[in-house]
């Protein structure tokens, strides 16, 4: 992986799912390369155990201490700290803590957009690009994947964090967003 800006922060997305699910939760009105670092920083402030069920049941308090710590994990680090903790125990409740059950047991792309869908912070959009994500990097292609994350399941699109592979890539996808941003404003 080649999204959060540090290796540890990648190898971590790598190796875990969890963390990875996490990441894309927090990306929101923050660079993408700080939202998928957070979770390391996170895994390394509770000591090590970035768990579903350690997060879900850690004090709520405890949690919103962390976010909040210089330099803090979200720009709106209250918000997000409620937001990770109902993410680790639907995670926990839902998927027997396994956030890649999440999208290895879909039998459909329509499916997993729809479980995506059901987690906090998860649109439409952000949905489509995570299902896109796991399906272009990770291998988990269930049938119709494609046309449920359009058009972010479409190769070449650089439009998102699906298609952040390297360093070439991610210059893409950041000259995507710049464009796309100042189409929309000229708009307004």
């Amino acid at each position: 992986m080649f999204l959060a800006s540090t290796d540890d922060a990648n190898a971590l997305l790598e190796r875990d799912p969890f963390a990875l699910l996490l990441g894309m939760m927090l990306d929101q009105q923050i660079p993408m390369e700080k939202a998928f670092t957070s979770p390391e920083v996170l895994r390394e402030r509770l000591g090590g155990a970035l768990t579903p069920a350690a997060l879900a049941e850690a004090d709520q308090d405890r949690i919103d201490e962390i976010f909040r710590r210089t330099p803090a994990l979200h720009r709106f680090p209250a918000a997000m700290a409620v937001r990770a903790q109902e993410l680790a125990r639907i995670i926990r409740d839902a998927y027997d803590g396994d956030a890649a059950s999440v999208w290895t047991t879909a039998e459909t792309g329509a499916e997993l957009v729809q479980r995506l869908e059901k987690l906090p912070g998860f649109g439409s959009q952000k949905a489509r690009m995570f299902a896109a994500l796991v399906a272009k990097q990770l291998g988990a292609t269930p049938a119709g994947w494609r046309e449920a994350t359009h058009p972010y399941g479409e190769p070449g699109t650089f439009s998102s964090a699906a298609d952040v592979v390297d360093a070439a890539s991610l210059a893409k996808v950041k000259e995507y967003k710049r464009t796309a941003k100042a189409a929309a404003k000229a708009t307004k």
